[in-house]
């Protein structure tokens, strides 16, 4: 099956990752649709932890290994998410220090790279931007292993146990690290919202 004849089939019908995979250790260039289907929600995730510029190598660095690494793909696994999320997940974590100055500049700027150019309104943009700070001030703080957890779900939309293959770490302690950042943030958030509640009076 082409990767255009794979497009056309309804979402319930279309050939799994694994498949595609599979095939393209014959035909490399139809690892191509693996590319298609995931590069996209890809950069976004990482351009939100490390800005557009660094989320272009990310991903292309992701995809140069995956390419090289097709062969050992467990077929078990149908969705290549988990598997690419982890390349991704460690590569990441090379960029930490980069992924909290981009935080603490969001901070300090609220404008946020992904976003920016999509709130068409003034009053939308103002209340976007004091959120997107309050929240990457939040990220900042949180330990590597806790942020890790929360924007693999909340951005990268995985599932607890996705997260857990992505890591290599059991699902109980994904709960523990999710909880953990969670209870974080609402705290910092709420803090932030008192003090802006206090300064516009």
């Amino acid at each position: 099956m082409s990767p255009t004849a794979s497009r056309a089939l309804p979402p319930e019908e279309a050939e799994s990752d694994a498949s595609v995979v599979r095939r393209s250790l014959h035909e490399p260039t139809d690892f191509g649709e693996i590319f298609r289907r995931h590069a996209p929600a890809l950069h976004r995730y990482a351009a939100r932890r490390l800005g557009s510029a660094e989320a272009d190598d990310v991903v292309a660095e992701t995809f140069h290994i995956a390419f090289r690494k097709r062969h050992r793909y467990d077929p078990v696994y149908p969705d290549a998410r988990p598997w690419l999320w982890r390349i991704a997940a460690n590569l990441i974590r090379r960029h930490h220090r980069t992924e909290t100055r981009h935080y603490r500049a969001l901070a300090r700027t609220g404008v946020d790279p992904v976003m920016e150019g999509h709130a068409d309104r003034v009053g939308e943009r103002v209340d976007a931007a004091s959120v997107s700070a309050s929240l990457a001030a939040s990220l900042a703080g949180l330990s590597k292993g806790d942020r890790d957890v929360l924007l693999l779900i909340a951005w990268g939309e995985l599932t607890y146990e996705e997260v857990a293959a992505v890591l290599g770490i059991p699902v109980g302690t994904v709960r523990s690290r999710l909880h953990r950042a969670r209870k974080r943030l609402r705290a910092d958030l709420s803090t932030s919202a008192a003090h802006h509640e206090e300064v516009t009076r």
